[in-house]
């Protein structure tokens, strides 16, 4: 069993995440997660368990004190899968152009200001 350990503090390494787990059965793995552009704790984890002593653990050490934090402790979530879209705007989606909602600079039909064609006003 996966268990994610959140609220962790920033000074707990993989090596106190354990230890804190394994009054409550053996433990497979601890990680704590790491930001990558600062190599700092992003202050949360994960530590596998049997599905057995993993419950016990949730149980046990849910809302227990951490070095002064309150531990957020349950069973991890399968990870969904990211929206894609990409690049410089990400995948908001929407109309074209600089103003949205259809073509043209202004959005709302073609032309400059949109609103589309037909006769204006005798011009």
């Amino acid at each position: 069993m996966r268990i994610y350990v959140g609220n962790l503090p920033f000074s707990t390494g993989e090596d106190e995440l354990r230890a804190a787990f394994e009054p409550h059965g053996a433990v497979v793995s601890a990680a704590v997660i790491m930001d990558r552009d600062t190599g700092r704790s992003r202050g949360f984890g994960f530590v596998e368990m049997s599905d057995e002593d993993g419950r016990k653990a949730i149980e046990a050490m849910n809302g227990q004190d951490l070095d002064g934090r309150s531990l957020v402790v349950n069973e991890a979530r399968e990870r969904q899968p990211r929206s894609g879209g990409g690049g410089y705007g990400g995948g908001r989606g929407g109309g074209g152009g600089y103003g949205g909602g259809g073509g043209g600079y202004g959005g709302g039909g073609g032309g400059y200001r949109g609103g589309g064609g037909g006769d204006r006003g005798g011009w």
